[in-house]
């Protein structure tokens, strides 16, 4: 590795292959950051390498709620650089709906508890020694507003959310003062855009949807981006243990049915 290659900042974003993952992982890439990217779906890490400079960006195909997984991924990591800057725990089950309780296995919970909760605790573990190295560093979690509030059949995904939040203050409190850890909590965001060619879709979003947000419209994964930079840069610099929301307002609208 060169001179030139450990220098400059340096972040790791799980689920980095799609969705808000793939946009945190580009939009870090465009600042100059080198980018590691972790996701369970090697097609999309692929795709996105093609798009990325080939010198700022290492994507690893890893299942990051395996414990192996993740320790052989952060040997690569750990031969790639010397320190981590940022570390985005962003890894997780995209959909909520886990039907009936009755029908909801342990298997199947535990699937979701894993891709994100216990994926973070084992990312964060994993990445110490890099975090510590680059100090101050930033971990932050991306939550989601169902740590909040809920829909039906949604069990699992709230509680694995819920657990980030939980996870987000313990870690602030055990690792500072080098590594500050906080958690952006996403509503409505639109991810259509920022999904691999094969399941890239038009997306059309009616009146009704953009007026649940005081704001005014969907939210989009720059929204997020734009949170977990500021989180990680001197503007955040005094902000640990927090749950920013991130929701165009939604969660604040009271609505009458």
């Amino acid at each position: 590795m060169t001179e030139a290659m450990r220098t400059g900042k340096v972040a790791i974003v799980t689920g980095g292959g799609a969705g808000i993952g793939r946009g945190l992982a580009t939009h870090f890439a465009a600042l100059g950051w080198r980018v590691a990217a972790l996701d369970l779906d090697g097609e999309a890490l692929d795709e996105l390498a093609g798009l990325l400079p080939a010198d700022r960006f290492l994507p690893i195909t890893c299942d990051v709620g395996s414990e192996p997984a993740v320790q052989a991924a952060f040997a690569r990591i750990g031969e790639w650089t010397d320190a981590v800057h940022l570390l985005v725990n962003n890894a997780g089950i995209a959909n909520p709906n886990a039907g009936p309780l009755e029908d909801l296995t342990l298997e199947s919970w535990q699937r979701w508890i894993d891709s994100s909760l216990t994926s973070a605790f084992l990312c964060t573990k994993e990445a110490l020694g890099l975090l510590r190295a680059a100090a101050p560093a930033s971990v932050v979690h991306i939550a989601s507003t169902r740590a909040l509030q809920s829909e039906p059949d949604s069990y699992a995904y709230a509680a694995s959310k819920g657990g980030l939040c939980a996870l987000t203050h313990a870690m602030a409190i055990g690792l500072g003062p080098e590594i500050r850890v906080n958690a952006v909590l996403p509503g409505w965001i639109e991810t259509g855009p920022w999904q691999k060619a094969a399941k890239r879709r038009e997306v059309h979003h009616s009146d009704a949807d953009r007026a649940q947000h005081p704001v005014g419209r969907i939210g989009v994964v720059e929204d997020i981006a734009a949170t977990v930079e500021w989180l990680a840069g001197e503007g955040g610099g005094f902000v640990t243990g927090q749950q920013i929301v991130v929701d165009g307002g939604m969660t604040r609208k009271m609505i009458y049915v």
